[in-house]
């Protein structure tokens, strides 16, 4: 299983999501699992995480060591998943994709919520407050855990 978390920049909130899977991965001993995250542009090729990001994830405990990349075409060929934190990220992904058959791969992030309300999206804290990046963490670990939900129900 090849997870792909997918955001605008991959700075923010694509590598978190990536970060958290990882560590859950990590806690449940699962392997044949692999996550990665990219972003639609490529803005930020080549840079760390938002500041904002890393500080929010080392309060609760986490290490982001990714480099933000642009989505490309082998990336919808190797992935099983690709999740997508808002409409506008999923309206892209699916304007991009290269072939129709991986449509199908395409998800948002909201699918895997369980027992959130007031939340459709992960919403884009780059332009918030530091409490927005705190958000963004929680409704991750959510997501994550409901991911992994789902592919025990598949395996």
């Amino acid at each position: 299983m090849n997870i792909l978390f997918v955001c605008l920049g991959n700075i923010c909130r694509s590598p978190m999501a990536e970060c958290v899977m990882k560590a859950v991965i990590d806690e449940k001993n699962i392997k044949g699992v692999t996550v990665d995250s990219v972003g639609l542009i490529g803005y930020h090729t080549g840079e760390e995480p938002d500041s904002r990001m890393r500080a929010a994830a080392r309060d609760k405990g986490y290490i982001m060591r990714h480099r933000a990349r642009k989505i490309s075409d082998d990336d919808f060929r190797t992935a099983d998943l690709i999740i997508g934190m808002d409409g506008d990220n999923i309206t892209r992904l699916r304007h991009i994709c290269p072939k129709t058959e991986y449509l199908s791969k395409i998800h948002s992030v909201a699918e895997y919520f369980h027992g959130i309300t007031g939340y459709t999206t992960v919403p884009d804290p780059y332009y918030g407050t530091e409490r927005d990046f705190y958000k963004v963490i929680e409704l991750l670990e959510n997501a994550c855990e409901g991911i992994m939900n789902e592919i025990d129900l598949l395996d």
